[in-house]
């Protein structure tokens, strides 16, 4: 696949570098939102549906050129990260499109992280990881979550609990087990993300993990695991044994 993007970006290089017409002057089957409609999104470059994205061009550029441009030096995932304000430092790249690109995005990685049918039924770490890494691994704060499972083992309600600062976040025990108990919780998973990339536990991580363990005893919903998201990687408390402390 990635051979094929570069073999369609170097094309596409070409076509530019001898042809300045707009999108609507090119034929009809080059054009990216007819390619997507007659051929489908696969057979669209990564340039050709951020051109989509994208609309229009600017000056003498096109879409298509400027998502070759975007692209020339960075992976989807790097433009993925960036905020409004970093978008639209880029040439070319002004208000509208920045939160169309935004959206685009964040909207990926929502799908990515929702669960599906077969995600359900959370039995493993891994099964965690595979909906929260996409939704945590690019914050740039930390920020805690609570599943509240039921006794299949199925996610019920999804629990914010605080946002912190990029090393740390503060916890209140009775804030993370109301929701438990208001919703007739099973078990519980806990989830944070450390956006430093680094997935050891530190030694508050540790700490608080000993506190929630005792809070869970005496209110009687127990905890299943505390995964700690930091970037494609994760640590569960369970598999390493940390939850003998």
């Amino acid at each position: 696949m990635e051979k094929s993007n570069k073999l369609t970006r170097s094309i596409l290089t070409n076509k530019i570098k001898s042809d300045h017409r707009t999108l609507k002057e090119w034929p009809e089957g080059d054009r990216p939102r007819e390619k997507l409609y007659s051929k489908g999104s696969s057979s669209l470059s990564n340039a050709e549906l951020l051109a989509i994205l994208l609309r229009t061009g600017t000056g003498n550029k096109t879409a298509v050129d400027i998502g070759i441009e975007l692209l020339a030096n960075n992976s989807l995932h790097f433009l993925s990260d960036k905020n409004i304000s970093e978008l639209t430092s880029i040439k070319g790249i002004g208000i509208i499109k920045a939160l169309t690109l935004v959206a685009a995005f964040e909207l990926g990685r929502r799908l990515m992280s929702e669960p599906s049918a077969k995600l359900s039924q959370i039995l493993t770490p891994k099964d965690v990881s595979k909906i929260y890494i996409p939704k945590l691994q690019h914050l740039k704060q930390e920020e805690f979550y609570v599943l509240l499972l039921n006794n299949r083992k199925q996610i019920i309600r999804e629990i914010p609990v605080s946002k912190g600062t990029l090393h740390a976040t503060l916890v209140d025990p009775q804030q993370v087990f109301k929701e438990a108990i208001i919703y007739s919780a099973a078990s519980i998973i806990l989830i944070h993300n450390h956006p430093s990339g680094n997935p050891e536990p530190s030694r508050e991580d540790i700490n608080l993990t000993r506190q929630l363990l005792q809070a869970s005893k005496i209110i009687g919903i127990p905890i299943d695991d505390h995964l700690i998201i930091a970037g494609d990687s994760y640590t569960s408390f369970a598999d390493r044994g940390l939850f003998n402390l």
